[in-house]
Protein backbone atom coordinates (compact mmCIF):
# COMPACT_ATOMS: atom_id res chain seq x y z
CA UNK A 1 0.00 0.00 0.00
CA UNK A 2 1.33 3.42 -0.98
CA UNK A 3 2.11 5.77 1.92
CA UNK A 4 -0.58 8.32 2.64
CA UNK A 5 0.22 11.77 1.32
CA UNK A 6 0.85 14.34 3.99
CA UNK A 7 -1.55 17.27 4.33
CA UNK A 8 -0.57 20.91 4.08
CA UNK A 9 -0.57 21.53 7.84
CA UNK A 10 1.51 18.39 8.47
CA UNK A 11 4.11 19.54 5.97
CA UNK A 12 4.21 23.00 7.49
CA UNK A 13 4.46 21.54 10.98
CA UNK A 14 7.63 19.71 9.97
CA UNK A 15 9.23 23.03 9.02
CA UNK A 16 7.86 25.35 11.68
CA UNK A 17 7.01 24.63 15.31
CA UNK A 18 3.67 25.43 16.94
CA UNK A 19 5.32 28.05 19.15
CA UNK A 20 6.80 29.73 16.09
CA UNK A 21 3.38 29.65 14.42
CA UNK A 22 1.86 31.22 17.54
CA UNK A 23 4.47 33.98 17.53
CA UNK A 24 3.76 34.74 13.88
CA UNK A 25 -0.01 34.85 14.37
CA UNK A 26 0.18 37.04 17.48
CA UNK A 27 2.60 39.36 15.68
CA UNK A 28 0.25 39.87 12.74
CA UNK A 29 -2.76 39.89 15.05
CA UNK A 30 -1.53 43.00 16.83
CA UNK A 31 -0.64 44.60 13.53
CA UNK A 32 -4.24 44.11 12.41
CA UNK A 33 -5.47 45.29 15.81
CA UNK A 34 -3.82 48.66 15.33
CA UNK A 35 -4.79 48.91 11.68
CA UNK A 36 -8.41 48.80 12.83
CA UNK A 37 -7.65 51.27 15.60
CA UNK A 38 -5.58 53.99 13.90
CA UNK A 39 -7.18 53.98 10.44
CA UNK A 40 -9.53 56.71 11.66
CA UNK A 41 -6.58 58.85 12.80
CA UNK A 42 -5.42 59.58 9.27
CA UNK A 43 -8.77 59.08 7.49
CA UNK A 44 -10.51 61.78 9.49
CA UNK A 45 -7.99 64.33 8.22
CA UNK A 46 -9.43 63.72 4.73
CA UNK A 47 -13.04 63.20 5.82
CA UNK A 48 -13.56 66.67 7.28
CA UNK A 49 -14.23 69.77 5.14
CA UNK A 50 -11.31 72.17 4.76
CA UNK A 51 -11.52 75.90 4.59
CA UNK A 52 -9.69 75.76 1.25
CA UNK A 53 -9.59 73.25 -1.58
CA UNK A 54 -6.05 72.12 -0.66
CA UNK A 55 -5.94 69.30 1.84
CA UNK A 56 -2.87 70.87 3.44
CA UNK A 57 -4.78 73.94 4.63
CA UNK A 58 -6.52 74.38 7.99
CA UNK A 59 -9.89 72.85 8.80
CA UNK A 60 -12.92 75.04 9.18
CA UNK A 61 -14.65 74.47 12.51
CA UNK A 62 -18.33 74.73 11.63
CA UNK A 63 -19.55 73.72 15.09
CA UNK A 64 -22.29 71.50 13.65
CA UNK A 65 -23.85 68.65 15.59
CA UNK A 66 -24.89 66.55 12.61
CA UNK A 67 -23.95 66.41 8.96
CA UNK A 68 -25.59 69.38 7.32
CA UNK A 69 -24.46 69.03 3.72
CA UNK A 70 -21.90 67.17 1.68
CA UNK A 71 -19.20 69.49 0.35
CA UNK A 72 -16.75 68.49 -2.40
CA UNK A 73 -18.46 65.09 -2.67
CA UNK A 74 -17.30 63.35 0.51
CA UNK A 75 -16.42 65.97 3.13
CA UNK A 76 -18.13 66.36 6.49
CA UNK A 77 -18.66 69.52 8.49
CA UNK A 78 -17.35 68.33 11.86
CA UNK A 79 -15.73 70.71 14.33
CA UNK A 80 -12.79 70.05 16.64
CA UNK A 81 -14.93 68.68 19.48
CA UNK A 82 -16.77 66.31 17.16
CA UNK A 83 -13.52 65.01 15.69
CA UNK A 84 -12.11 64.43 19.15
CA UNK A 85 -15.35 62.76 20.23
CA UNK A 86 -14.83 60.29 17.39
CA UNK A 87 -11.26 59.67 18.56
CA UNK A 88 -12.35 59.34 22.18
CA UNK A 89 -15.38 57.15 21.50
CA UNK A 90 -13.11 54.20 20.75
CA UNK A 91 -12.06 54.21 24.40
CA UNK A 92 -15.65 54.33 25.67
CA UNK A 93 -16.02 50.75 24.49
CA UNK A 94 -12.38 49.79 25.00
CA UNK A 95 -12.41 50.51 28.72
CA UNK A 96 -15.45 48.27 29.33
CA UNK A 97 -13.86 45.02 28.15
CA UNK A 98 -10.26 45.21 29.36
CA UNK A 99 -10.74 43.53 32.74
CA UNK A 100 -13.51 41.13 31.61
CA UNK A 101 -11.44 40.29 28.53
CA UNK A 102 -8.40 39.25 30.55
CA UNK A 103 -10.47 37.09 32.87
CA UNK A 104 -12.53 35.67 30.00
CA UNK A 105 -9.34 34.54 28.26
CA UNK A 106 -8.27 32.79 31.46
CA UNK A 107 -11.63 31.01 31.71
CA UNK A 108 -12.71 30.08 28.14
CA UNK A 109 -9.35 30.41 26.41
CA UNK A 110 -7.65 33.14 24.37
CA UNK A 111 -8.37 31.53 20.98
CA UNK A 112 -12.06 32.48 21.05
CA UNK A 113 -11.56 35.80 22.84
CA UNK A 114 -8.82 37.08 20.54
CA UNK A 115 -10.33 35.64 17.35
CA UNK A 116 -13.97 36.68 17.66
CA UNK A 117 -13.09 40.17 18.87
CA UNK A 118 -11.05 40.89 15.74
CA UNK A 119 -13.70 39.24 13.55
CA UNK A 120 -16.45 41.59 14.75
CA UNK A 121 -14.16 44.64 14.76
CA UNK A 122 -13.14 43.96 11.15
CA UNK A 123 -16.73 43.65 9.96
CA UNK A 124 -17.82 46.81 11.79
CA UNK A 125 -14.85 48.73 10.34
CA UNK A 126 -16.06 48.01 6.80
CA UNK A 127 -19.42 49.63 7.61
CA UNK A 128 -17.80 52.94 8.65
CA UNK A 129 -18.14 54.79 5.30
CA UNK A 130 -21.82 54.01 4.70
CA UNK A 131 -22.61 54.80 8.34
CA UNK A 132 -20.85 58.16 8.08
CA UNK A 133 -22.98 59.11 5.06
CA UNK A 134 -26.25 57.87 6.53
CA UNK A 135 -25.92 58.81 10.20
CA UNK A 136 -23.19 61.42 10.41
CA UNK A 137 -20.64 61.62 13.17
CA UNK A 138 -23.07 60.11 15.72
CA UNK A 139 -23.19 56.90 13.67
CA UNK A 140 -19.40 56.86 13.38
CA UNK A 141 -19.11 57.30 17.14
CA UNK A 142 -21.38 54.28 17.72
CA UNK A 143 -19.25 52.13 15.40
CA UNK A 144 -16.03 53.27 17.08
CA UNK A 145 -17.49 52.36 20.48
CA UNK A 146 -18.25 48.85 19.16
CA UNK A 147 -14.76 48.49 17.68
CA UNK A 148 -13.22 49.64 20.96
CA UNK A 149 -15.44 47.22 22.87
CA UNK A 150 -14.18 44.33 20.72
CA UNK A 151 -10.49 45.26 20.67
CA UNK A 152 -10.43 45.91 24.41
CA UNK A 153 -10.07 42.20 25.11
CA UNK A 154 -7.09 41.56 22.82
CA UNK A 155 -4.14 42.86 24.84
CA UNK A 156 -5.17 41.16 28.12
CA UNK A 157 -5.85 37.91 26.20
CA UNK A 158 -2.24 37.53 25.07
CA UNK A 159 -0.94 37.14 28.62
CA UNK A 160 -2.82 33.85 29.25
CA UNK A 161 -1.49 32.60 25.90
CA UNK A 162 2.05 33.15 27.14
CA UNK A 163 1.38 31.38 30.45
CA UNK A 164 0.33 28.22 28.58
CA UNK A 165 2.67 28.22 25.59
CA UNK A 166 5.84 30.17 26.33
CA UNK A 167 8.65 29.07 28.70
CA UNK A 168 9.49 31.74 31.34
CA UNK A 169 12.87 32.54 29.81
CA UNK A 170 11.27 33.42 26.45
CA UNK A 171 8.28 35.43 27.63
CA UNK A 172 9.80 38.88 27.22
CA UNK A 173 10.49 38.12 23.57
CA UNK A 174 6.94 36.83 23.15
CA UNK A 175 5.44 39.93 24.77
CA UNK A 176 7.39 42.03 22.25
CA UNK A 177 4.90 40.72 19.66
CA UNK A 178 2.42 43.11 21.25
CA UNK A 179 4.58 45.93 19.93
CA UNK A 180 3.71 44.79 16.42
CA UNK A 181 0.79 47.11 17.10
CA UNK A 182 3.25 49.95 16.59
CA UNK A 183 4.36 48.39 13.32
CA UNK A 184 0.71 48.12 12.34
CA UNK A 185 0.32 51.85 12.98
CA UNK A 186 3.53 52.59 11.09
CA UNK A 187 2.25 50.70 8.04
CA UNK A 188 -1.35 51.90 8.24
CA UNK A 189 -0.61 55.62 8.35
CA UNK A 190 1.41 55.95 5.12
CA UNK A 191 -0.67 53.36 3.25
CA UNK A 192 -3.83 55.14 4.32
CA UNK A 193 -2.36 58.39 3.05
CA UNK A 194 -1.70 56.78 -0.32
CA UNK A 195 -5.16 55.17 -0.47
CA UNK A 196 -6.76 58.53 0.25
CA UNK A 197 -4.59 60.30 -2.31
CA UNK A 198 -5.14 57.78 -5.13
CA UNK A 199 -8.66 56.58 -4.30
CA UNK A 200 -10.69 58.01 -1.40
CA UNK A 201 -10.90 57.94 2.38
CA UNK A 202 -13.52 55.17 2.25
CA UNK A 203 -10.94 52.72 0.87
CA UNK A 204 -8.97 52.95 4.14
CA UNK A 205 -11.76 51.21 6.06
CA UNK A 206 -12.44 48.61 3.36
CA UNK A 207 -8.77 47.57 3.05
CA UNK A 208 -8.09 47.34 6.80
CA UNK A 209 -11.36 45.47 7.37
CA UNK A 210 -10.58 42.85 4.72
CA UNK A 211 -7.06 42.33 6.10
CA UNK A 212 -8.61 41.72 9.51
CA UNK A 213 -10.95 39.05 8.12
CA UNK A 214 -8.06 37.24 6.41
CA UNK A 215 -6.11 37.11 9.67
CA UNK A 216 -9.15 35.82 11.60
CA UNK A 217 -9.65 32.93 9.16
CA UNK A 218 -6.03 31.77 9.56
CA UNK A 219 -6.13 32.25 13.37
CA UNK A 220 -9.02 29.83 13.84
CA UNK A 221 -7.28 27.26 11.63
CA UNK A 222 -3.92 27.16 13.42
CA UNK A 223 -4.44 28.37 17.00
CA UNK A 224 -5.15 26.24 20.11
CA UNK A 225 -5.30 27.31 23.75
CA UNK A 226 -2.79 24.81 25.15
CA UNK A 227 -0.11 22.49 23.73
CA UNK A 228 -2.08 19.46 24.93
CA UNK A 229 -5.07 20.52 22.78
CA UNK A 230 -3.07 21.02 19.59
CA UNK A 231 -3.65 18.11 17.16
CA UNK A 232 -0.55 18.78 15.05
CA UNK A 233 2.08 19.47 17.70
CA UNK A 234 5.02 17.06 17.70
CA UNK A 235 5.67 14.90 20.73
CA UNK A 236 9.10 16.47 21.14
CA UNK A 237 7.78 20.01 21.23
CA UNK A 238 4.88 19.16 23.56
CA UNK A 239 7.15 17.42 26.05
CA UNK A 240 9.61 20.31 25.96
CA UNK A 241 6.86 22.85 26.71
CA UNK A 242 5.37 20.73 29.49
CA UNK A 243 8.81 20.35 31.05
CA UNK A 244 9.68 24.04 30.71
CA UNK A 245 6.36 25.52 31.82
CA UNK A 246 5.13 22.83 34.18
CA UNK A 247 1.55 22.01 35.07
CA UNK A 248 0.20 25.26 33.60
CA UNK A 249 0.93 24.05 30.06
CA UNK A 250 -1.70 21.33 30.42
CA UNK A 251 -3.98 22.81 33.10
CA UNK A 252 -7.34 23.89 31.66
CA UNK A 253 -9.15 24.67 34.91
CA UNK A 254 -9.27 28.43 35.62
CA UNK A 255 -7.89 29.64 38.93
CA UNK A 256 -10.00 31.52 41.44
CA UNK A 257 -8.84 35.13 41.51
CA UNK A 258 -7.61 36.35 44.94
CA UNK A 259 -9.19 39.78 44.40
CA UNK A 260 -8.33 41.28 47.79
CA UNK A 261 -4.64 40.35 47.57
CA UNK A 262 -4.53 41.44 43.96
CA UNK A 263 -6.10 44.86 44.63
CA UNK A 264 -3.85 45.48 47.64
CA UNK A 265 -0.62 44.43 45.92
CA UNK A 266 1.92 47.24 45.43
CA UNK A 267 3.66 45.45 42.52
CA UNK A 268 0.31 45.11 40.73
CA UNK A 269 -0.45 48.81 41.17
CA UNK A 270 3.06 49.68 40.00
CA UNK A 271 2.25 47.93 36.71
CA UNK A 272 -1.20 49.53 36.48
CA UNK A 273 -0.10 53.12 37.14
CA UNK A 274 3.03 52.96 34.99
CA UNK A 275 1.10 51.40 32.12
CA UNK A 276 -1.61 54.04 32.44
CA UNK A 277 0.97 56.83 32.24
CA UNK A 278 2.79 55.31 29.28
CA UNK A 279 -0.37 54.56 27.32
CA UNK A 280 -1.92 57.97 28.06
CA UNK A 281 1.06 59.54 26.32
CA UNK A 282 1.09 56.96 23.55
CA UNK A 283 -2.58 57.45 22.66
CA UNK A 284 -2.10 61.20 22.69
CA UNK A 285 0.63 60.66 20.08
CA UNK A 286 -1.57 58.32 18.03
CA UNK A 287 -4.61 60.60 17.99
CA UNK A 288 -3.00 64.02 17.81
CA UNK A 289 0.27 63.71 15.85
CA UNK A 290 -1.36 63.77 12.37
CA UNK A 291 -3.51 66.75 13.45
CA UNK A 292 -0.46 68.56 14.84
CA UNK A 293 1.48 67.95 11.64
CA UNK A 294 -1.39 69.28 9.54
CA UNK A 295 -2.45 72.34 11.54
CA UNK A 296 0.83 73.44 13.13
CA UNK A 297 3.40 72.22 10.61
CA UNK A 298 1.19 72.46 7.51
CA UNK A 299 2.06 69.08 5.98
CA UNK A 300 -0.06 67.52 3.22
CA UNK A 301 -1.76 64.13 3.64
CA UNK A 302 0.96 61.97 2.04
CA UNK A 303 3.85 63.56 3.96
CA UNK A 304 1.68 63.53 7.09
CA UNK A 305 1.09 59.79 6.84
CA UNK A 306 4.72 58.92 6.11
CA UNK A 307 6.24 61.16 8.80
CA UNK A 308 3.62 60.11 11.37
CA UNK A 309 4.67 56.49 10.85
CA UNK A 310 8.35 56.96 11.78
CA UNK A 311 7.87 56.87 15.59
CA UNK A 312 5.98 53.57 15.43
CA UNK A 313 8.68 51.84 13.40
CA UNK A 314 11.25 52.92 15.96
CA UNK A 315 9.10 51.67 18.83
CA UNK A 316 8.81 48.19 17.36
CA UNK A 317 12.54 47.92 16.62
CA UNK A 318 13.38 48.96 20.18
CA UNK A 319 10.84 46.48 21.61
CA UNK A 320 12.44 43.66 19.66
CA UNK A 321 16.02 44.53 20.61
CA UNK A 322 15.39 45.13 24.32
CA UNK A 323 13.25 42.00 24.71
CA UNK A 324 16.10 39.83 23.47
CA UNK A 325 18.58 41.65 25.70
CA UNK A 326 16.33 41.25 28.76
CA UNK A 327 15.76 37.52 28.23
CA UNK A 328 19.47 36.96 27.58
CA UNK A 329 20.53 38.78 30.75
CA UNK A 330 17.89 36.90 32.78
CA UNK A 331 19.23 33.65 31.36
CA UNK A 332 22.77 34.40 32.52
CA UNK A 333 21.57 34.93 36.11
CA UNK A 334 23.83 38.00 36.46
CA UNK A 335 20.94 40.34 37.15
CA UNK A 336 17.62 39.82 38.90
CA UNK A 337 14.30 40.12 37.09
CA UNK A 338 13.43 43.05 39.37
CA UNK A 339 16.54 44.99 38.35
CA UNK A 340 15.97 44.29 34.66
CA UNK A 341 12.33 45.41 34.76
CA UNK A 342 13.16 48.62 36.63
CA UNK A 343 16.10 49.57 34.41
CA UNK A 344 14.18 49.13 31.18
CA UNK A 345 11.03 50.79 32.54
CA UNK A 346 13.02 53.86 33.61
CA UNK A 347 14.65 53.91 30.19
CA UNK A 348 11.31 53.53 28.36
CA UNK A 349 9.08 55.83 30.43
CA UNK A 350 11.47 58.31 32.06
CA UNK A 351 13.56 59.43 29.08
CA UNK A 352 10.56 60.26 26.83
CA UNK A 353 9.47 62.70 29.55
CA UNK A 354 12.69 64.64 29.03
CA UNK A 355 12.10 64.63 25.27
CA UNK A 356 8.62 66.11 25.73
CA UNK A 357 10.22 69.06 27.48
CA UNK A 358 12.47 69.46 24.45
CA UNK A 359 9.36 69.36 22.22
CA UNK A 360 7.90 72.29 24.16
CA UNK A 361 10.71 74.50 22.90
CA UNK A 362 11.52 72.92 19.53
CA UNK A 363 8.11 71.75 18.28
CA UNK A 364 7.72 74.55 15.72
CA UNK A 365 10.21 72.71 13.48
CA UNK A 366 9.16 69.74 11.35
CA UNK A 367 12.62 68.18 11.61
CA UNK A 368 12.76 68.54 15.37
CA UNK A 369 9.17 67.33 15.85
CA UNK A 370 9.69 64.19 13.78
CA UNK A 371 13.06 63.54 15.47
CA UNK A 372 11.76 64.05 19.01
CA UNK A 373 8.60 61.99 18.61
CA UNK A 374 10.47 59.24 16.78
CA UNK A 375 13.08 59.04 19.54
CA UNK A 376 10.47 59.25 22.32
CA UNK A 377 8.34 56.41 20.94
CA UNK A 378 11.44 54.41 20.03
CA UNK A 379 12.65 54.56 23.63
CA UNK A 380 9.14 53.73 24.84
CA UNK A 381 9.36 50.42 22.96
CA UNK A 382 11.62 49.17 25.77
CA UNK A 383 8.51 48.73 27.96
CA UNK A 384 8.41 45.15 26.64
CA UNK A 385 11.57 44.46 28.64
CA UNK A 386 10.22 46.55 31.51
CA UNK A 387 6.78 46.50 33.07
CA UNK A 388 4.76 45.18 30.10
CA UNK A 389 5.43 41.49 30.75
CA UNK A 390 5.81 41.94 34.49
CA UNK A 391 2.43 40.35 35.21
CA UNK A 392 3.84 37.06 33.93
CA UNK A 393 6.71 37.43 36.43
CA UNK A 394 4.69 38.13 39.53
CA UNK A 395 1.49 36.14 38.86
CA UNK A 396 1.35 34.16 35.59
CA UNK A 397 -1.95 32.51 36.59
CA UNK A 398 -3.64 35.93 36.71
CA UNK A 399 -1.57 37.79 34.13
CA UNK A 400 -4.63 38.38 31.95
CA UNK A 401 -6.57 39.87 34.84
CA UNK A 402 -3.66 42.10 35.86
CA UNK A 403 -3.17 43.36 32.33
CA UNK A 404 -6.91 43.91 32.02
CA UNK A 405 -6.81 46.10 35.13
CA UNK A 406 -3.84 48.02 33.77
CA UNK A 407 -5.38 48.55 30.35
CA UNK A 408 -8.69 49.63 31.88
CA UNK A 409 -7.06 52.56 33.64
CA UNK A 410 -4.90 53.37 30.62
CA UNK A 411 -7.96 53.31 28.37
CA UNK A 412 -9.71 55.83 30.60
CA UNK A 413 -6.64 57.99 30.11
CA UNK A 414 -6.97 57.42 26.37
CA UNK A 415 -10.28 59.19 26.01
CA UNK A 416 -9.49 61.70 28.75
CA UNK A 417 -6.50 62.80 26.67
CA UNK A 418 -8.74 63.48 23.66
CA UNK A 419 -10.95 65.77 25.76
CA UNK A 420 -7.96 67.54 27.26
CA UNK A 421 -6.50 68.24 23.83
CA UNK A 422 -9.91 69.22 22.44
CA UNK A 423 -10.46 71.69 25.27
CA UNK A 424 -6.97 73.17 24.95
CA UNK A 425 -7.02 73.49 21.17
CA UNK A 426 -10.69 74.18 20.36
CA UNK A 427 -10.72 76.62 17.40
CA UNK A 428 -7.11 77.36 18.29
CA UNK A 429 -4.95 74.46 17.08
CA UNK A 430 -1.70 76.38 17.43
CA UNK A 431 1.81 75.61 18.57
CA UNK A 432 1.29 77.62 21.77
CA UNK A 433 -1.72 75.51 22.79
CA UNK A 434 0.05 72.26 21.99
CA UNK A 435 2.97 73.33 24.20
CA UNK A 436 0.65 72.86 27.18
CA UNK A 437 -0.13 69.34 25.91
CA UNK A 438 3.61 68.54 25.78
CA UNK A 439 4.10 69.70 29.39
CA UNK A 440 1.26 67.39 30.48
CA UNK A 441 2.89 64.48 28.64
CA UNK A 442 6.27 65.17 30.29
CA UNK A 443 4.74 65.18 33.79
CA UNK A 444 2.77 62.00 33.09
CA UNK A 445 5.87 60.14 31.92
CA UNK A 446 7.84 61.18 35.03
CA UNK A 447 5.09 60.04 37.42
CA UNK A 448 4.81 56.62 35.76
CA UNK A 449 8.55 56.05 35.82
CA UNK A 450 8.87 57.02 39.49
CA UNK A 451 6.01 54.80 40.66
CA UNK A 452 7.48 51.69 39.07
CA UNK A 453 10.97 52.50 40.32
CA UNK A 454 9.62 52.61 43.88
CA UNK A 455 7.15 49.70 43.91
CA UNK A 456 7.88 47.40 40.94
CA UNK A 457 9.28 43.89 41.38
CA UNK A 458 10.01 40.75 39.39
CA UNK A 459 9.42 38.31 42.25
CA UNK A 460 6.71 35.67 41.98
CA UNK A 461 3.91 36.53 44.43
CA UNK A 462 2.73 33.86 46.84
CA UNK A 463 -0.95 34.48 46.00
CA UNK A 464 -0.29 33.30 42.44
CA UNK A 465 -0.73 29.69 43.57
CA UNK A 466 -4.27 28.31 43.73
CA UNK A 467 -5.47 26.63 46.90
CA UNK A 468 -5.26 22.88 46.73
CA UNK A 469 -3.11 22.87 43.60
CA UNK A 470 0.42 23.90 44.40
CA UNK A 471 1.49 24.52 47.95
CA UNK A 472 4.78 26.08 46.86
CA UNK A 473 4.94 28.50 43.94
CA UNK A 474 6.73 27.27 40.85
CA UNK A 475 10.21 28.81 40.60
CA UNK A 476 10.58 32.04 38.67
CA UNK A 477 12.75 32.18 35.57
CA UNK A 478 15.38 34.18 37.43
CA UNK A 479 15.84 31.25 39.83
CA UNK A 480 15.69 28.25 37.51
CA UNK A 481 16.32 28.26 33.77
CA UNK A 482 15.56 25.27 31.58
CA UNK A 483 17.95 24.48 28.75
CA UNK A 484 16.24 24.30 25.33
CA UNK A 485 15.69 20.77 24.07
CA UNK A 486 17.04 21.68 20.67
CA UNK A 487 17.57 24.75 18.55
CA UNK A 488 14.65 23.94 16.29
CA UNK A 489 12.10 24.25 19.07
CA UNK A 490 13.57 27.46 20.44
Amino acid sequence: MAPREKGLFTKLNEKITCVQTLNIMVFFGFMVNYMLRVNMTIAIVAMVQDNFTSIADNFTDLNSTVIQTEVSGSKFQWDTYQKNQIHGSFFWGYVLTELPGGRLAEVIGPKKVFGYSLLIASIVTMFTPVTAYLSGYIGVIILRVIIGFMLGVTFPAVQPIASKWIPPKDRTKFVSNMMASSLGAAITLPISGLLIDYFNWESVFYVTGVLGLVWVAIWFLVMYDTPSQHPRITKTEREYLEKSIGIESINRKPHKVPWIKLFTSKPVWAIIITHAASVFCYFTFVNQLPTYMKHVLGLDIKKNGVLSSFPYIGKYVMALITSYIADYVRGTGKMSTTAIRKIFTTFAVGLPGILMIAQVYLGFSTIWTVSIFTLALTLNGAVTAGYLGNGLDIAPNFSGTIFGMANTLSSIGGFVSTYIVADLTYQNETYERFQIVFWILAATYFVGSLVYLLFGTGKLQEWNSSEGMIKKPLPDAELVEKEPLNKQIV
